[in-house]
């Protein structure tokens, strides 16, 4: 391998572990906003927890980093450039929307960078259409589910324990919410580190490294380890705007959060389909405040947060357009 090639790829895998770093602090939120708001653990404990689960999750399966490997663009169509602006894009917009506290997808944020890195770089013809069509349908579809199933699972429980003191109920759920929320945090890890490994696992095909797109142990162990460093540092700004700002919670109200999203995230990344964390989580938390009235919903922030998912994959792209194209001349296509 040329020496300028080896330099370049890893540039790449150091960008994608950033990428992971990053996903890790911005969606701790996603794990244990809602525990941490009911005081069911407090931040430090939540995020030993959160990361130690992600790490987990993030070792067991290798399907959604086939997707987004291969569901984007074929391997052997792209350059370590393409890689690295992609990876670019993902990582500023992440930092950009972590700063303002928004609760936005890395998910979209990577394909979004991947895509106009690709754009940038080869046009629109060697993008896979049918796998972007079932990525994007999954990203809509998911947070729906998160909706309707925390809709379900918070009226479920209201009937089913209506006879119970608010006090007691939640004192009981204040217990389940550690398990819930341990449950969310490993899922977490089986969606979102896997972004990563598809990224870097990506570049190794392109360099020549790799013959077949197969995620190396090594990669596995990095992106985990990377994720639950992320995780490890917090993001209390999004824990603050989705746990306590957007619906106030008790532990009850967590509890059907955090099963509701584990679920719907655990039961896509089964079939390898990549949902947002984020997306789950926030529409579930939407979900359960909806099942009480929707005056409980703070819809303001809710148009701010749907704002910012509507345009994070252009926005991410645009970033990536622009960053291959800065780099390019000096680094080659």
């Amino acid at each position: 391998m040329p020496e300028a090639t080896l330099i370049l790829l890893v540039l790449v895998i150091a960008a994608a572990l950033v990428f992971d770093y990053v996903n890790g602090f911005h969606d701790t939120a996603n794990a244990i906003a809602t525990c941490v708001s009911t005081r069911a653990l407090s931040v430090k404990w939540a995020i030993i927890m959160a990361a130690v689960l992600n790490f987990v999750g993030a070792m067991i399966s290798t399907k959604v980093a086939a997707t987004i490997g291969k569901g984007i663009v074929d391997a052997n169509n792209v350059t370590q450039m393409v890689v690295l602006a992609g990876v670019a894009g993902a990582i500023i917009w992440d930092l950009v929307t972590w700063y303002v506290g928004l609760p936005t997808s890395s998910s979209h944020a990577i394909i979004g960078g991947i895509i106009g890195a690709v754009i940038a770089h080869a046009g629109t013809a060697v993008l896979h259409w049918a796998g972007l069509k079932k990525i994007v349908l999954a990203l809509v579809i998911s947070p729906i589910l998160g909706t309707l199933l925390g809709f379900i699972f918070m009226v479920l429980m209201m009937w089913g324990f209506r006879n119970k003191t608010p006090y007691g109920l939640n004192r009981g759920f204040r217990k389940l919410q550690v398990i819930s929320a341990g449950f969310m945090a490993f899922s977490h890890g089986t969606a979102d580190a896997q972004k990563s490994m598809g990224v870097i696992t990506m570049a190794l095909v392109s360099s020549g490294y790799l013959t077949s797109f197969d995620v190396p142990t090594w990669v596995k162990a990095a992106c985990a380890i990377a994720m639950a460093l992320g995780t490890a540092a917090g993001g209390w700004r999004i824990i603050k705007t989705v746990g306590r700002d957007f619906v106030k919670l008790q532990p009850v109200h967590g509890f059907c959060v955090e099963t509701a999203s584990a679920g719907v995230i655990l039961g896509a990344a089964a079939i390898g389909m990549p949902t947002s964390t984020t997306h789950v989580i926030t529409s579930s938390i939407l979900g359960v405040g909806l099942s009480k009235r929707i005056s409980a919903v703070n819809w303001g922030i809710a148009y701010r947060i749907l704002w910012a998912w509507v345009l994070t994959i252009p926005a991410s792209a645009l970033v990536a357009f622009m960053t291959y194209m800065i780099m390019s001349p000096f680094f080659g296509r």
